[in-house]
């Protein structure tokens, strides 16, 4: 692995999972990761038509972008347990976040996250998504069996379309781009937009931006992308 020190261009910035549900809740990577996997596939059905030796191939809808990496956590100099130091914190971004669950139908889902990384001193890209797969291994421990390192093979999906990758994080970056803004019980499109832009009249704007078929109707734990001013 390589750490922000050894790298040669002495600028890298630490690689950081955001709680998207709660923003001020983060944890920063103690290594960068030397590499990930980006992975984007589409849908296609085959269509056969008689007489014919190759079928016809109708788009049927593009499938998420994965973002997948092996991350490093290490706890050797200060003896402290490394799943309560670093990984636990990654494992409940997997868990239900309650605030999502529905007083009627007690449905929820899991937090949504963010994977930040860039360079001192210039824009970072963010990679807004759920998780949906993690694979911990443990390498090292003390006396008394507490694990001290631990490699998390993670991969993150991408809640939303956010065109070619990596994205700019508007949140470092200083740009105008979107962020996200995840619907709380009650909450109305016109509500939302008052409360964003100051102006309730602005809700097609943001129905426009998600793509709304029925914008009166949002459902408690809905990630609406939040359009910038132009």
């Amino acid at each position: 692995m390589v750490t922000a020190t050894d790298d040669p261009r002495r600028n890298i910035a630490d690689a950081i999972i955001r709680n998207l549900d709660n923003p001020k809740k983060f944890i920063k990577c103690m290594f960068c990761p030397n590499e990930y996997t980006v992975n984007k596939s589409n849908s296609w059905t085959k269509k056969t038509k008689k007489g014919k030796s190759t079928p016809e191939l109708e788009f049927s809808g593009g499938q998420p972008t994965t973002l997948s990496m092996e991350l490093l956590f290490d706890t050797y100099e200060t003896g402290e347990d490394v799943r309560r130091k670093y990984t636990n914190f990654i494992w409940r971004l997997m868990e239900i976040n309650p605030k999502t669950i529905h007083p009627k139908t007690h449905k929820g889902r899991p937090y949504i996250c963010a994977f930040e990384w860039g360079y001192e001193g210039s824009k970072s890209w963010s990679f807004e998504a759920v998780i949906t797969n993690i694979q911990q291994k443990f390498t090292l421990f003390k006396g008394d069996g507490t694990p001290l390192r631990a490699t998390l093979n993670v991969t993150f999906e991408l809640i939303k379309d956010t065109g070619f990758f990596p994205p700019q994080n508007p949140t470092t970056g200083g740009g105008s781009g979107y962020r996200t803004r995840v619907v709380r019980e009650g909450e109305a499109i016109d509500w939302i937009a008052h409360d964003e832009y100051g102006d309730s009249a602005l809700w097609r704007l943001l129905a426009d931006a998600n793509n709304l078929e029925d914008p009166i109707r949002l459902a408690p734990g809905q990630v609406l992308s939040i359009a910038p001013l132009s």
